[in-house]
């Protein structure tokens, strides 16, 4: 299990190429929560500018770190980070 602070520095490390693996969290309603892993080839990380919660930050400025990667069976798939996220890179 890696912490918040773990994975937001490994995220900050990958490189297109990297093999990783992702776990984190769906929430369906309120009470509902499945865990999910994924596992792929880091195409590329960025972190975007988001306007989701305008509302709640004065000077607009909320950003969402994602990594976008190739599956084994070459879907792509793009994952946002947050607290619940564990990342994983594999050898």
């Amino acid at each position: 299990m890696t912490t918040e602070a773990q994975a937001r520095q490994l995220f900050t490390e990958l490189q297109p190429g990297d093999r990783v693996e992702v776990i984190h969290e769906v929430k369906v309603g309120s009470s509902k929560t499945w865990s999910t892993k994924t596992v792929g080839t880091v195409v590329n990380t960025e972190r975007r500018r988001q306007g989701l919660h305008y509302r709640r930050s004065v000077d607009d400025k909320v950003f969402a770190d994602m990594i976008k990667l190739k599956r084994d069976d070459g879907e792509l798939t793009t994952i946002t980070m947050d607290e619940f996220t564990e990342l994983h890179r594999l050898s």
